[in-house]
């Protein structure tokens, strides 16, 4: 018998969500630690509601109504804050806590100094949360930390999991419902076939919990995916490792048992570096076949200098390369890059996003640099008293922690958004054909950068608003414009314009202009020109106030069926029309019909 027999596993959600499908969390990690006790314990539960903020209240009637001995709570940085409020539920129910994580691992003297926090489990959890349910926390169990007489132990770190096969496939069942979806059949879900990774980039956490890379057997990666393949139903799947593209061969492998066993009703997004994709040339074909349609590249910077310090080996040859190749198979690539480097101020980060398309990416993130504890770079802005806050509420990649440079931590946000609006935003509108198209693919465009920053919990309204409209400001710097050769687009009779309003007065015009095959979009202070005709107009006050009181639970929800939806045209009706029956629902209609429709017939500004 195990010392302890009933166990209930949590995953602590991020304290912001975003609107990115990678962004919607499977629980993988705690349906594997649950897979390495199964047959150990009596009772294995999970709460309900474990993506959004209902998970609080289900998790404290989920240990009433149930005996629970033991809660295991895995927490990335992001969530931390929201573990200590599940370990503080768990303790005033009497028990015993444990605490395991990317974030748990960093710091796991500052978890124990939480008096609702009994162990932290460091590293790779399978074997040591295995080892502890069964024997009970003590000095033989290598991997753990806990206190004892009024200090801290720490036995020392576990070895990792050397034959990765051995690791018992992630209990997916114990799964709970999730927006009409539940166990196996969750149409997004996350695959890992390989742990660590062969590189240590400064900036990733990978290198302190799984250390080198070793990869599973193509035979054990393809059971795994045959017990979530549907042929019935497309899924978008994560092949979430550090680097899939690490073993050639054994990916191969990987793509002729899927062909071969018909495993390929997939849409697959995995993440590689550029040199890996120039290896694999002769594979893309194959892993298009079983549904690969983007990677995602670790691009991180257009400066030489910055990739060095980062210990990052990129080239921009090579990046241009592995994305033409990528294209060739008709695989698209999707660029990720960080900016808030120490050497770099905003004239350097402007070169991003030109960088960005210079090499054919149609789309990229562009992160600021948030230095995890344990990590290289951690260590490196703490010792240059850089790091300007430890809420770890704002770890998450979106919101500066940060000041970089000559960048503060509000100027950093700012050249985020000016990121994704000069690399997305503005090319977008070149291919419109009116001034009402343009408005809505701004509109659209803006409501995303809005999320990303109300992430940031300590920003209003106003500070939202000022950092986006200073993010239009620094391009109507750029007379040029964006430019861009559309030959086959029809020739526009005349430019056509939008206003972009932060306040009475205060306001901007966005111009789209033809000449032969040449498009340009100008951003420009001058309204000459554009009064004289009424065009959109987009409030930024409308469109904050808007955003601000959508949910983030409804938010996450609308952008799960619609992942489920783009897989899946058919099941449009049963996945949104459970929407309209929930509660705020319509009114948020109605709101969003008013701001679109003031927007585009030049009435949002208006008091």
């Amino acid at each position: 018998m195990a010392y302890f027999n009933h166990v209930c596993l949590v995953e602590a959600p991020q304290a912001a969500s975003f609107p990115f499908p990678q962004y919607v969390s499977d629980i993988i990690g705690i349906c594997s630690l649950a897979a390495s006790i199964e047959g150990d314990v009596e009772s294995l539960v999970i709460p309900d509601n474990y993506y959004n903020s209902a998970l609080f209240d289900s998790f404290e009637r989920l240990l009433k109504r149930n005996r629970i001995e033991l809660v295991g709570i895995s927490s990335m940085t992001g969530g931390f804050n929201n573990a200590k409020r599940l370990a503080e539920i768990a303790r005033k129910q009497g028990a015993f806590v444990v605490m395991g994580g990317f974030h748990p691992t960093a710091m796991h003297e500052e978890v124990l100094k939480l008096s609702s926090v009994d162990v932290v489990v460091a590293g790779e959890g399978e074997n040591t949360f295995r080892e502890l349910v069964l024997n009970g926390p003590s000095r033989n169990v290598k991997g753990i930390a806990f206190r004892e007489n009024g200090g801290i132990v720490y036995n020392g770190p576990r070895e990792t999991i050397r034959d990765v096969d051995t690791i018992a496939f992630p209990l997916r069942s114990l799964r709970p419902e999730r927006y009409g979806e539940k166990g196996q059949d969750y149409s997004v879900d996350t695959i890992f076939t390989s742990r660590g990774c062969p590189w240590a980039c400064s900036f990733c956490a990978n290198d302190q919990m799984h250390k080198k890379w070793r990869g599973r057997s193509p035979e054990n990666v393809v059971d795994e995916i045959a017990l979530i393949h549907d042929p019935a139903k497309k899924k978008y799947l994560k092949i979430w490792d550090a680097n899939f593209l690490t073993d050639i061969e054994r990916v191969e492998e990987i793509c002729d048992m899927m062909i071969e066993r018909e495993l390929t009703n997939f849409r697959i997004t995995t993440e590689t570096r550029a040199k890996d994709v120039l290896r694999s040339e002769r594979v893309l074909d194959k892993l298009r076949r079983v549904g690969l349609k983007k990677i995602g590249l670790g691009i991180e910077s257009p400066n030489q200098e910055t990739l060095k310090l980062m210990k990052k080996k990129n080239t921009h040859d090579e990046v241009q390369k592995a994305i033409e190749l990528a294209s060739r198979y008709g695989i698209g690539t999707e660029g990720f890059f960080i900016i808030g480097h120490n050497n770099e101020n905003k004239e350097d980060t402007k070169a991003y996003p030109e960088f960005a398309r210079s090499v054919g990416l149609r789309k990229s993130l562009f992160f600021v640099m948030t230095p995890y504890p344990g990590t290289k770079v951690y260590r490196e802005y703490e010792e240059k008293k850089k790091i300007v806050t430890h809420d770890w509420d704002l770890y998450n990649n979106f919101c500066p922690v940060i000041e970089a440079g000559t960048m503060t931590r509000t100027e950093l946000a700012t050249m985020m958004i000016y990121c994704f609006t000069a690399f997305g935003s503005l090319p977008s509108m070149i291919k419109r054909k009116s001034a009402r198209q343009v408005c809505l693919v701004l509109l659209r465009d803006l409501f995303q950068h809005c999320v990303l920053l109300f992430g940031n919990k300590s920003l209003g309204e106003r500070e939202v608003r000022d950092i986006l409209y200073d993010s239009f400001l620094l391009l109507a710097d750029n007379e040029a414009g964006v430019v861009e050769k559309k030959s086959s687009i029809k020739q526009m009779s005349k430019p056509f314009a939008l206003t972009l309003q932060h306040s009475q007065g205060k306001q901007l015009a966005i111009e789209v202009h033809q000449n032969g095959e040449e498009c340009k979009v100008l951003v420009k202070n001058d309204f000459s020109e554009t009064k004289k005709r009424r065009n959109p107009v987009i409030s930024l006050e409308s469109l904050t106030g808007f955003v601000r009181n959508v949910p983030e639970d409804t938010l996450m929800g609308m952008l799960y069926r619609n992942e489920c939806v783009r897989n899946n045209p058919d099941k449009w009706g049963t996945m949104f029309f459970p929407l309209l029956g929930e509660p705020g629902m319509w009114s948020l209609l109605r709101q969003l019909t008013l701001l679109v429709y003031r927007s585009l017939n030049g009435s949002a500004g208006k008091p």
